[in-house]
């Protein structure tokens, strides 16, 4: 399960420990948080996203960033035991009666697979249904990732750009006063702090939590397609429970089998 505490957390311990030793060094903000150097990285890596994707999949940065630190969490312990609960409820009243219990289901896709499998499907029509969507969810996430992907690796090299367009203008200027000097060469190194302190902090961490948001969901996915699976099969709850819960980590698996 994603802590949505831990993406917060870890964010603020980076900048605070990146800010805080500048701080601590004499470093004041008005030399770090310079005009021309964060337009450069921003507007570059910005820039070269929508060249990439396209402007109507960078206008989802923002929603899928708060996904990655909003995730929906999927509870899969409780999830098997819903399903051990449908197999006790078939052996006893029919499959029919599974139908009543559709409404309890806390997410989509296991209650779509239950209807299927009322309908009367065949378990390999169950699992080309199954796997037809587990394929577009992964590609559709995998689009997503790629997005912040690419611009952890844009940042940077926006960063270098800005720093070798300082030290253009620093040694077109040799022989001014060098108080411009200084200011170009500041400019240069803060572009560079900045292209990889936003790849680092910001587009990566974002593109490994999405990661790990596809992760959950395409556990639920097979642990779903595995329940319906062994439903329609008629085995016993005891031997369901088993199955199921052997596709979790062994913690979690010793905690089921206690219940």
């Amino acid at each position: 399960m994603i802590n949505k505490l831990g993406g917060f957390s870890g964010l603020f311990l980076g900048l605070a420990a990146i800010f805080g030793a500048f701080f601590l060094e004499g470093g004041s903000a008005k030399t770090l948080f310079l005009t021309a150097p964060l337009l450069i990285v921003f507007g570059g890596t910005f820039a070269a996203t929508i060249i990439g994707f396209g402007w109507d999949k960078f206008s989802r940065i923002l929603e899928l960033s708060r996904m990655a630190y909003f995730p929906r969490n999927y509870d899969l312990k409780k999830l098997i035991l819903t399903f051990v609960d449908l197999s006790i409820v078939g052996r006893q009243e029919g499959f029919l009666a599974l139908e009543k219990q559709l409404d309890e289901m806390e997410y989509n896709f296991p209650k779509k697979m239950i209807r299927f499998l009322l309908d009367g499907h065949d378990s390999e029509a169950l699992e080309n249904i199954a796997y037809t969507e587990i394929n577009a969810m992964q590609d559709r996430h995998f689009s997503n990732i790629s997005l912040f992907s690419k611009m952890g690796g844009y940042a940077p090299t926006m960063g270098i750009i800005g720093t070798v367009m300082g030290l253009i203008m620093t040694l077109a200027n040799v022989g001014a006063d060098p108080n411009e000097l200084i200011r170009n060469i500041a400019t240069a190194f803060i572009a560079t702090l900045w292209g990889i302190l936003s790849a680092n902090l910001i587009w990566l961490p974002i593109a490994d939590r999405l990661k790990q948001c596809h992760i959950e969901e395409k556990y639920m996915m097979e642990i779903t397609l595995e329940g319906v699976l062994v439903l329609q099969s008629g085995e016993i709850p005891s031997i369901i429970k088993m199955r199921l819960i052997s596709m979790l980590s062994q913690r979690d698996q010793e905690e089921l089998i206690k219940r």
